[in-house]
């Protein structure tokens, strides 16, 4: 199993070979991440030590009114420009030539852009709890991909955080319901009480988001709620981690169901394999007249076949028979 980190490898490791050149060069390079995220890197022939990141967000007009800019300016005060491409709504621009000393740890902050932008949501609903206002918080909805969405609602004692997901496959709906089925369960065991609260529904959406229009119904549709507790975000670490673990949910949850529909399928191979095996070892000797065996002392014979008589020649003895 894979252990998926909060930001983008691949970005990161493009953006640190960028920084450690010692010859700038001309760059043009486009990467993708998860949720339909995309980054494009680029240089010009002109300015090759300016490097260029745009990213194209789907759900950034949403992230921009729970506080995304602010995050943004927080972060990436210093490299941020406005974008010259409307397909993109962030843009960060690198001077190569005065980079500070640690290009490492900037490479990695830089990688968390998405999760960063993402993130604006919970921030606001820990600053609502904080604030201990009486009756639930509004309700924030993040579709951050095609049909699929992150609703995060703060209360008085606790956060709710509830991922709506869609199953195309109906083998991928069996697994995801046991893998999900499994969250539930997995909470009552002694050792892992502190985590937060799972509730999954199928089809039935959350009674915190049934009033919202254009949800689906189907067999196709998902709904996972967590409830966060105040040990889960009370602390400043732990509401770091808290937000970069529940982001990866969706992510390890379709992953685990690729991984296991690819296990069975080497399972079924495997033992078609062996059936094979056992219909070839089943299927009898046929010796033919030329073929030679040993005896047990090692001795060559060739059998002797005794031919059925044709047709004919069963008539003509039963014909001589009579006489």
């Amino acid at each position: 199993m894979i252990l998926l980190e909060p930001n983008s490898f691949v970005l990161e490791h493009t953006l640190l070979e960028r920084f450690n050149s010692d010859k700038p060069e001309v760059v043009d390079i486009t990467l993708v991440d998860f949720d339909n995220v995309v980054y494009h890197l680029q240089s010009s022939a002109e300015q090759r030590t300016l490097l260029t990141l745009s990213v194209e967000m789907k759900y950034f007009k949403e992230a921009v009114e729970y506080g995304a800019h602010d995050i943004l300016k927080r972060e990436y005060g210093a490299y941020l420009v406005p974008s010259s491409n409307p397909q993109y709504q962030v843009a960060l621009q690198f001077d190569l030539e005065k980079l500070p000393a640690d290009k490492v740890e900037l490479a990695k902050h830089v990688s968390m852009l998405k999760r960063n932008v993402l993130a604006s949501s919970f921030y606001r609903a820990f600053e609502y709890w904080e604030s201990q206002q009486e009756g639930a918080g509004p309700l924030m909805a993040t579709h951050y991909r095609d049909n699929e969405a992150i609703y995060v609602q703060a209360q008085q004692d606790r956060v709710t955080v509830i991922f709506s997901t869609l199953f195309k496959e109906e083998v991928d709906r069996v697994l995801g319901k046991v893998f999900l089925q499994e969250f539930v369960d997995a909470r009552r065991q002694a050792s892992i009480q502190n985590a937060p609260q799972v509730v999954y529904s199928s089809r039935e959406a959350p009674m915190e988001i049934r009033h919202l229009p254009g949800l689906r119904q189907d067999e196709s549709a998902g709904y996972v709620s967590f409830v966060l507790f105040p040990r889960h975000f009370a602390d400043l670490e732990a509401r770091e981690n808290t937000i970069s673990q529940i982001q990866l949910f969706r992510d390890y949850l379709h992953y685990h169901i690729k991984c296991a529909k690819a296990y069975m399928h080497s399972r079924m191979r495997a033992r078609v394999k062996e059936f094979l095996k056992v219909i070839n070892r089943a299927k009898p000797d046929r010796t033919t007249g030329t073929s030679e065996k040993r005896t047990a002392t090692g001795r060559y014979f060739r059998p002797q076949f005794r031919h059925s008589n044709s047709p004919t020649q069963q008539q003509q003895q039963q014909v001589e028979g009579d006489w």
